[in-house]
């Protein structure tokens, strides 16, 4: 069986000792992984240390082996680039094609896909020359994920922390397993909801449904690694976040509602997969409610929730948007399906049946997709990710 070939860069920033996690999971699942260091990264993590992890020897100089041609070989014969972490100097010399040491050579002759795993501080993420290396890489079909928020070098905390070793491992394992397809989504910014919103009733109650958001998240993941720029609205979930995804936290189906008008103001695709309350309490109980013993509880009157999906149709940024919906059925569902995606105006529909078991809470879905220019797409039963695909598929063409 062919081993996928990886190539790990580790430029120098204090995440590089989180890069030998990352290592680790590659090399356990199987992946042939050559590490190659820039030399600050060496300050922080030894070169004997990638060489024990990995099994091979660290490619750290240009000069060496020189009759194998290493600063072209060794991105010539990748499947995949990673750089983890990726610092804003490597940033700034990948989006300007410098070429001063072996980790960017490697980076100039690789014809793989490449995933940057950028960690710094808040403020140098945020600069304008940061955010212009980052959006020159993405338009040319790099994927550069989302730095997480936490907990940065001393007692600082914001933007700019190195994502879950973990997630970034899934997220280069999807774009694995593309099979080094087009990165369609590259220079999109996608707009994903996923979970169920919760409507409160007093401070210990609330209505709600039981959807997990792992439709939602294949969505997010799926995005990213076909190069997309995401930001993932993130209602009640218990699920870590993708990697390299922007994770928007809301509750209530009023939350929900900012969240996406506000996000979808610059976005290509919003894909609205959330379970949104119809109804919620017309009175919130400041306290919790009591029972009174024999006596029948006081009947709960609800209002109306905004219809969040039919908005953005309504009013998208842009007249090239795309609004994509989900419609979560128990019976008649292509009947009720067809209906809804009339009624709101949307360009494709995700039509599943739902109970017993089926989509909520499940690892798998099966569903049609109903396009408004009458086409119908069917999606066998299989992971969620795979349903992800294919309305990723039909989105890229509609976006052509």
């Amino acid at each position: 069986m062919h081993q996928p070939r990886v190539v790990l860069g580790v430029s120098g920033g204090i995440a590089a000792y989180k890069a030998c996690e990352l290592l680790r999971r590659f090399t356990e699942s199987g992946h042939q992984v050559t590490v190659v260091p820039t030399a600050a990264s060496l300050h922080f993590v030894g070169e004997a240390t990638w060489a024990a992890l990995s099994g091979r020897p660290a490619a750290t100089e240009t000069w060496e082996r020189v009759h194998e041609v290493p600063h072209v070989r060794i991105g010539q014969q990748a499947d995949l680039v990673v750089v983890a972490p990726a610092t804003a100097d490597l940033l700034a010399k990948a989006a300007h094609g410098l070429a001063d040491d072996l980790l960017t050579n490697t980076l100039l002759t690789a014809r793989c896909p490449v995933v940057f795993a950028p960690a710094m501080h808040t403020e140098m993420w945020e600069h304008p020359a940061t955010q212009e290396n980052v959006a020159t890489l993405r338009r040319r079909g790099a994927i550069v994920l989302e730095p997480a928020v936490g907990r940065l070098t001393g007692v600082d905390t914001g933007k700019g922390r190195l994502p879950d070793p973990g997630a970034i491992f899934e997220a280069c394992r999807l774009v694995l397993a593309r099979g080094g397809l087009p990165l369609d989504l590259a220079g999109r910014h996608v707009v994903v909801s996923g979970g169920g919103t919760r409507e409160p009733l007093d401070p210990v109650r609330f209505l709600g449904n039981i959807s997990s958001g792992k439709q939602g998240y294949a969505l997010a993941a799926t995005a990213a690694a076909r190069g997309a720029r995401v930001t993932l609205l993130a209602a009640n979930t218990e699920l870590p976040d993708p990697a390299g995804v922007d994770v928007v936290k809301v509750s209530t189906a009023l939350q929900l509602r900012e969240a996406a008008l506000a996000a979808a103001a610059d976005a290509d695709v919003v894909v609205m997969a959330a379970a949104v309350a119809d109804f919620r309490p017309a009175e919130y109980a400041a306290v919790k409610i009591k029972k009174v013993e024999g006596a029948e509880p006081a009947p709960v009157a609800l209002v109306r929730n905004p219809d969040i999906l039919a908005e953005l149709s309504a009013h998208r940024a842009s007249a090239a948007q795309l609004v994509v919906g989900f419609a979560a059925e128990t019976d008649h569902a292509l009947e009720h399906g067809r209906a809804k995606l009339t009624r709101k105006g949307c360009d494709l529909l995700v039509v599943n049946e739902v109970g017993a078991g089926r989509a909520f809470g499940a690892d798998t879905n099966e569903a049609v997709i109903l396009g408004s220019d009458g086409s119908e797409t069917v999606v066998p039963h299989g992971p969620k990710e795979a349903l992800a695909d294919i309305l990723w598929d039909l989105v890229a063409q509609r976006l052509k």
